[in-house]
């Protein structure tokens, strides 16, 4: 692999640790600001509500510029928010800086997805994509823990001091590894109007509504997984910490399945069989719910599940754009990120709604019904598009 894309996961690393490791700050941010957690809680939403917004429109906007200058931009915004965050005095502060560094996010993995997968040749673009949303996965797994450790020694302004360090060798690796020239999208004569348009493509809108879908099947249980595991499954804190744990590590491997899945055999074939599996582990929540070694393995195999068709999706949306919209795949991958984004949030509606209406015990059943409704819209795409072209991402 070209050194670029490793430096494109350090800084996907970054991105991702600025975003997850307020998780485990909350109560330390909570105090020092004298804020409810409540409120401070909104700090994870306002950074994803900015990736959202940033993912699909503002690639759109400078999908016409060279990726190298679009990637050192958005570093050096995690750079400048992170020393921003780590000084802010006030909670309404803390919230505008993470909006804006979220854009930044949306942007940098949009374009950096974009990119791993022309500087290497096609037959390895499904693993040359697991590699950078590997750094991600990464700080899901490991970095938000020692985030949450280092917040709890010293403070949470440090943790963000320590985000803005690892931009800044992100930024010397960007600036080193990647040509000045080089892996600039295929001319976007269209300027920024034409990358605008490029996102209301009625194929690639379907195919972000499935990744929307597998993220409402996902966080709608995932979101309410501490309170079900204790009121459900009936285990301690202990058991909560082990099954967070499995699901970060297990999100890396799903990350990495789902890259190899995307070269070594037929995309589509990959995703309904990634779709069927998810539908499959959300029923097994719900009956296995009483017994919590299954518990334990099942909360593994849904970060396969997912992450693994986070790669797939991803794949299958440049695969389309290249062919729908050639010079602006970026914009692909960045409406993929909004589709994640987005479905993240509503995974969270549909769980509250879930327990108003039914109850907590029937918060899988809900994802899996989100999971089989992707496998249909799925379906119907193919055969819509088997009269346009056979896509083999």
């Amino acid at each position: 692999m070209p050194a670029a894309i490793y430096v494109f996961s350090l800084c996907a690393f970054a991105f991702g640790l600025s975003e997850f490791v307020v998780a485990g700050l909350l109560t330390a941010i909570a105090d020092d600001l004298d804020a409810r957690i409540s409120l401070v809680g909104t700090a994870i939403a306002a950074y994803a509500l900015g990736a959202a917004i940033g993912a699909p429109f503002i690639t759109a906007l400078v999908a016409h510029w060279r990726d190298r200058q679009i990637l050192l931009l958005a570093t050096a915004l995690l750079g400048l928010g992170s020393l921003l965050m780590s000084a802010s005095p006030n909670l309404v502060t803390l919230l505008v800086i993470r909006f804006v560094v979220g854009l930044g996010h949306g942007v940098f993995m949009a374009v950096a997805s974009d990119a791993a997968t022309r500087l290497v040749e096609p037959q390895r673009s499904g693993r040359a994509l697991s590699v950078v949303w590997i750094g991600l996965t990464l700080a899901l797994a490991f970095g938000v823990p020692i985030g949450t450790y280092l917040g709890s020694v010293w403070s949470w302004r440090v943790v963000f001091l320590t985000i803005g360090a690892l931009s800044v060798a992100g930024m010397l690796g960007l600036a080193l590894c990647m040509p000045r020239g080089g892996t600039a999208a295929p001319s976007a004569r269209g300027g920024a109007w034409k990358g605008i348009q490029a996102i209301t493509h009625p194929q690639l809108l379907m195919t972000a509504g499935i990744g929307a879908l597998v993220s409402v099947a996902t966080f709608s249980f995932f979101t309410f997984v501490s309170p079900y595991l204790q009121q459900i499954t009936g285990v301690d804190v202990q058991w909560l910490s082990l099954g967070m744990l499995l699901f970060g590590v297990c999100a890396i491997a799903g990350n990495l399945l789902g890259g190899f899945l995307g070269d070594a055999m037929d995309g589509d074939r990959s995703l309904r069989l990634a779709l069927v599996a998810l539908a499959v582990n959300l029923l097994g929540l719900y009956g296995f719910a009483g017994v919590p070694a299954m518990m334990m393995l099942l909360i593994g195999t849904l970060g396969i599940c997912f992450f693994s068709i986070v790669t797939l999706l991803t794949l299958r949306l440049l695969k389309q754009a290249q062919h729908f919209i050639p010079g602006y795949s970026s914009v692909a991958a960045g409406l993929n990120i909004a589709s994640f984004n987005l479905g993240t949030a509503l995974g969270g509606a549909v769980g509250s709604l879930t327990i108003s209406y039914a109850t907590l015990a029937s918060v899988p059943l809900a994802g899996a019904v989100a999971a089989l409704l992707a496998g249909i819209v799925l379906y119907l795409q193919r055969r819509r598009m088997s009269a346009i072209i056979h896509i083999r991402p």
